[in-house]
């Protein structure tokens, strides 16, 4: 490479890394006591959080802290760090802390460590605060908004105070949305001294398991395990058509275990991967869309999501592992159909692959693809029912033989990277590494995610328990892998290597907690909206604004909730987006879903929201990610957000289908069989869907083929759509034979009743909602299980009673409404039968653009 190139390339990267620090970490460098001061800081906050997360405040005894005073110690290093990390503007000083800064971080931390430093006197009076309380109260919350214009951008500041002049000034308001207002003492006890607003949800989330993900993150990052993700998925695919453009998917699908950021994952891999996609023919803005469009969905894949996903797990009340299984499916679809889309436009602009060092023959790809399938599944099965029989046979002594093993198998494979020369990270991919070579250098890397799946799966501990193990064997890793590195290697700057991991180590907590501050303030600034829903019942209004609007039609609120995810998401980080819009548009979704008689699962409108707040990335005009990926190809930002947008369209499309159909999330999967048929059905489902919307399957559509494309799409991913129409799939049965119906329900099955009655705002409803039978036994006991009890009054069938905290409380029912009736499921042909003329059709077009293909190709061989 010249010298200007490398200029160019280093300029370059010098531009990036200051758009991670204005966005991420905060772009303050100071030096002498403010630089070690940025440096110790977030290294106690670190630490704070692993001490906190681990069990030895339980079995010491000490620095023992609840929810609200963790939550208190977490916001007052975020603010203090917003404060001397981030400049106050863009021309502010950057290599010094001015002195109004360090007043408004040491005044801000205080405030939010307000709730820590006097929690048993505030404790002693429940909303009724004292002047001095309030002060800290208003103080508090403005040093937060100013926090967050900061470090997020004026967005989210504007947001959270739109919420809280709506609050504090509720009678002036429009006639449709006034309301009575709050008073100060009342405002600022429900936003700062209680936990109904910024110490919420979203607070106690980010300091109980997001920060531990985040440093988990860094820390695989710090040990190099991007770059290794990176080069493997170059060794894999980088031989194929668009090859670059496929590893680039790859390798920010994997790169989604180490970083949340969409920014930061762009410029971690895209570094790489956005100059050898312009190699092999990629145009700029095609080349900076495929990164865009890859390092977005990062956040969608599991076992290590968005922020956002964490705070599914409060909101909609459901363990971390069931979020995984829920998004599972559609995230790795909606990667698979982005390689897809490489794959397409490889093949319209007849674009190769980086040359091979060693050609193999399809037999033996083939044959190593078999032994690595089957050797990952005997190894699965080991580790599986060799720490269960061990458990049988140790006991409480299990832990500690399950570490043993676990060091033991991380000595081994760094042994075995040993045989291979080391991973060469200090340059750019200019040719094609060698697969099993570049494999075998990083396998170590694994173990940390092992376990973090396994703790999270099959030891069910907290998501926040099982980032802490995740992250102290990560620390382990961090420190020792370099020593050990050099003994096996017979390197003798032993002392060298132990210096140079225990500044990884540093470097990795450091950066770990700047990472945070974003999120920090961004989940305690999102808690401002989240209290006003609570204090003023905006939510209510909401449901009928929205109802007004979309007519009650569920998909027109859908595009609503879709398009307000998008604005929003244009300026607010994913988690702030996700917060406010869940909070105001999931129980109006729910809710008017049930009233046209559509049972919508909780978990399907938080993941419609997730999904689109995370697209936001990429949506022009702002989408930062598309702007850092402009940076390295040299496009038009616009230009790349847009075509990195049409590639996401396939990412769109999912959140629409899986509210209908909600198999895609794993939901009513009865059996092996079942799945495996969902999952076929979504694969070639969303890859026709793709080539549909690339105009080009085996050769470019025709108008009526990508109508034929579309229509396959629409049928293999919501088969019910048209059998709905042929065969009616519930019929109604009398309100008479409810307790029948429930005492003759299958265990664990959900009983479908139709009531109607009137609210506490005095408006007439109609729903159907879904009630859990429990374990067999009479009618009217599983009925009292579920929480409703009935009478029979004038031939009518009456709710006599709710049980507080019950799915039927739950599911908005309430007293002495009727019940319409029940609808139970008709016995009818499976609804997977519409596949068959799918798939006709498919193959007539596969047919047709195969014969035209060949057709064109005969002239050029003739």
């Amino acid at each position: 490479m010249s010298e200007p190139q490398q200029s160019d390339r280093s300029t370059a990267r010098t531009g990036l890394e200051e758009m991670i620090a204005e966005t991420d970490t905060g772009a303050r460098s100071p030096a002498g006591f403010a630089g070690a001061l940025l440096l110790i800081i977030p290294l106690v906050w670190s630490l704070f959080q692993l001490w906190y997360a681990s069990p030895l405040p339980f079995m010491f005894g000490v620095g023992v802290l609840n929810d609200t005073e963790a939550r208190a110690i977490h916001l007052a290093f975020a603010i203090f760090l917003a404060y001397t990390a981030y400049p106050t503007v863009k021309r502010s000083p950057r290599d010094y802390i001015p002195i109004q800064d360090w007043v408004a971080a040491l005044v801000g931390a205080f405030c939010a460590a307000y709730l820590f430093l006097f929690y048993e006197a505030l404790s002693d009076r429940p909303g009724d605060p004292t002047t001095y309380d309030l002060v800290v109260g208003v103080v508090g919350l403005a040093l937060l908004l100013e926090a967050t214009r900061r470090a997020l951008g004026p967005p989210l500041m504007v947001v959270a105070g739109v919420f809280l002049l709506y609050t504090f000034f509720g009678p002036y308001m429009p006639d449709v949305i006034a309301h009575k207002g709050a008073s100060l003492s009342k405002g600022m006890s429900h936003y700062w001294l209680s936990t109904e607003g910024v110490f919420g949800v979203a607070l106690g989330v980010s300091t109980s398991m997001v920060f531990l993900f985040v440093l988990f993150g860094s820390m695989l990052e710090k040990a190099g395990a991007g770059n290794y993700f990176i080069r493997v998925a170059f060794a894999l695919l980088g031989h194929m058509r668009g090859g670059p453009a496929k590893a680039a998917v790859v390798s920010s699908g994997m790169t989604g275990l180490v970083s949340g950021s969409s920014i930061a994952n762009v410029v971690t891999t895209g570094t790489f991967t956005i100059p050898l996609m312009k190699r092999v023919g990629f145009p700029a803005e095609k080349a900076g869309a495929v990164e865009v469009a890859s390092s977005t969905n990062g956040q969608l894949t599991p076992p290590i999501m968005g922020a956002a996903a964490f705070l599914m797990v409060e909101y909609v009340g459901i363990s971390y592992v069931e979020v995984i299984k829920h998004a599972f499916l559609p995230a790795i679809i909606s990667y698979i159909a982005l390689v897809y889309i490489v794959h397409l436009e490889a093949m319209k602009a007849n674009l190769e692959g980086l040359p091979r060092r060693t050609q193999r023959t399809l037999v033996q790809s083939l044959l190593s693809f078999l032994m690595t399938v089957i050797g990952l599944i005997v190894l699965s099965a080991v580790v599986y029912y060799g720490l269960g029989w061990i458990k049988t046979v140790a006991g409480g002594a299990t832990p500690w033989i399950a570490t043993a093993l676990l060091i033991a198998a991380y000595v081994a494979l760094l042994a075995y990277a040993a045989t291979v020369p080391e991973l060469d990270t200090s340059h750019a991919i200019d040719e094609l590494p060698e697969a099993g070579p570049t494999i075998k250098s990083g396998l170590y890397f694994l173990l940390p995610v092992v376990v973090l799946v396994w703790c999270l799966t099959v030891e069910r501990l907290s998501p926040g328990l099982s980032a802490f193990w995740a992250a102290v064997f990560m620390v382990f890793i961090v420190v020792t892998q370099r020593p050990l590195s050099a003994v096996l290697r017979k390197r003798g700057d032993l002392a060298a290597a132990a210096r140079h991991g225990f500044r990884d180590l540093l470097d990795g907590l450091v950066s770990g907690a700047r990472n945070m501050i974003g999120i920090g303030v961004a989940t305690a600034a999102a808690g401002i909206v989240v209290g006003t829903v609570t204090i003023t019942g905006i939510g209510l209004v909401m449901t009928e604004f929205v109802e007004f609007i979309s007519g009650g039609n569920l998909v027109l609120m859908l595009i609503f909730t879709a398009i307000i995810s998008l604005i929003l998401g244009m300026g607010l980080p994913t988690t702030a987006n996700y917060i406010v819009v869940s909070t105001l548009m999931a129980p109006v979704i729910v809710t008017l879903g049930a009233e046209s008689g559509l049972i919508v699962p909780l978990i399907a409108v938080h993941l419609f929201v997730f999904y689109f707040g995370i697209l936001a990335d990429d949506t022009p005009p702002v989408g930062l990610a598309a702007f850092a990926a402009a940076a390295i190809s040299g496009g038009d930002p616009i230009r790349t957000g847009i075509q990195g947008f049409t590639y996401d369209i396939r990412t769109a499309i999912l959140p629409f289908i899986f509210i209908f159909n909600t198999e895609l999330l794993m939901i009513g999967i009865e059996n092996a069989l079942h799945l495996i048929v969902v999952v076929a059905a979504a694969v070639v489902a969303i890859l026709t869907f793709a080539a549909a919307t690339q105009g080009f399957f085996f050769t470019r559509s025709r108008w009526w083929e990508t109508l034929a494309l579309l229509l396959v799409a629409f049928t293999l991913f919501r088969p019910g759509f048209w059998w709905d129409e042929i065969y009616p799939p519930l019929e109604s049965v009398a309100p008479t034979q409810l307790l029948s119906m429930a005492e003759g329900a299958v265990p664990k099955a959900m009983l479908r009743i139709t009531l109607e009655g009137d609210t506490l705002e005095g408006d007439r409803v109609k729903k159907t909602v879904m009630l859990p039978m429990g374990s067999p036994g009479p009618g009217e006991q599983r009925l009292k299980d579920a929480g409703l009890g009935i009478r029979e009054e004038d031939g009518k069938i009456l709710v006599d009673n709710i049980v507080f905290g019950s799915a039927a409380e739950k599911a908005g029912v309430d007293f002495d409404w009727e019940i319409l009736g029940i609808e139970r499921p008709v016995d009818r042909p499976p609804k997977q039968l519409m596949f068959l003329p799918a798939l006709a059709l498919l193959g007539l077009v596969a047919f047709l653009q195969r014969a035209r293909r060949r057709s064109a190709e005969q002239p050029a061989t003739a």
